[in-house]
């Protein structure tokens, strides 16, 4: 079955329509899905398009739904979860992309204990994202199943069996695309001091960083450990930057640190 035989004949409401947001509404626009409800207060020239071509009621008056997306911010939870309420009346299904707020936090805001706790990231607007999701007791295979389709409209989706997970998933791969950006704009600054104009430096580690992650996606048997054996020459230039990254305060140690702090921080937003 594909994703969108998931989703066909389903309703479903999303409230909150920023990026990540309307991200999910236009990879649903791809796979056809026809029925969908958007509570969005300050709707973007870009979601009103959207809506209007695809016939998505927009601030519309609510109804149950099969689904229902939770994508507000995680300071904005009260809100949103008053205006999902009625969606969700007939028995939905809670998908909630809100960083830090447990099953708890949820089915006491809302009519359901059919919740999925998921956590995208922001490739998902070039339909490349990853999500890590966790459904509670009271979810239905079948209402996992079209949770699953929903979040496969945007890029792969990987389920976890225990919640605590979801805060390790948000520090590894939610967050992670920021990383990624960040070591790119170290990378070009190390150039720039090392001697390149800085346009030129910005563009080889832009390019590089496209290039690597490119050929991860493309060699899915090949792990990143042996694409990077594979780049260093014993004794070589590789070899010597390699020495600096792996030192015991070097980029590992750093990476821990990171992911940790990123965890704790999302442990902090519950409730």
């Amino acid at each position: 079955m594909t994703d969108a035989d998931g989703l066909r004949g389903k309703s479903v409401a999303l409230i909150g329509a920023g990026n990540m947001g309307l991200a999910l509404l236009e990879g649903w626009a791809a796979q056809d899905l026809v029925s969908v409800s958007v509570v969005e207060p300050q709707p973007s020239q870009r979601l009103q398009a959207l809506c209007a071509a695809q016939g998505y009621a927009l601030n519309g008056a609510a109804s149950p739904c099969d689904a229902v997306v939770l994508a507000v911010k995680p300071q904005a939870l009260d809100a949103g979860a008053a205006a999902a309420a009625p969606f969700v009346a007939g028995g939905a299904v809670v998908v909630s992309i809100l960083a830090g707020k447990r099953i708890a936090d949820l089915a006491a805001r809302l009519p359901t204990q059919a919740v999925v706790r998921a956590m995208p990231n922001t490739p998902a607007a070039i339909g490349r994202g990853v999500t890590g999701a966790y459904a509670s007791a009271a979810t239905s295979v079948a209402q996992r199943g079209l949770s699953d389709a929903l979040l496969s409209a945007v890029g792969g989706v990987e389920w976890v069996d225990d919640e605590a997970l979801i805060d390790v998933v948000t520090a590894v791969s939610g967050s992670g695309p920021a990383y990624v950006f960040y070591f790119a704009e170290c990378l070009a600054a190390a150039g720039a001091e090392a001697g390149l104009p800085a346009a030129l430096a910005a563009r080889l580690a832009r390019a590089t960083v496209e290039g690597a992650g490119e050929l991860m996606r493309r060699q899915p048997e090949t792990g990143p450990d042996e694409l990077r054996r594979r780049v260093t020459s014993p004794g070589g230039t590789t070899a010597a930057a390699l020495e600096v990254l792996e030192a015991p305060d070097g980029l590992a140690a750093l990476m821990r640190r990171a992911v940790a702090a990123a965890k704790r921080r999302a442990g902090e937003l519950s409730g």
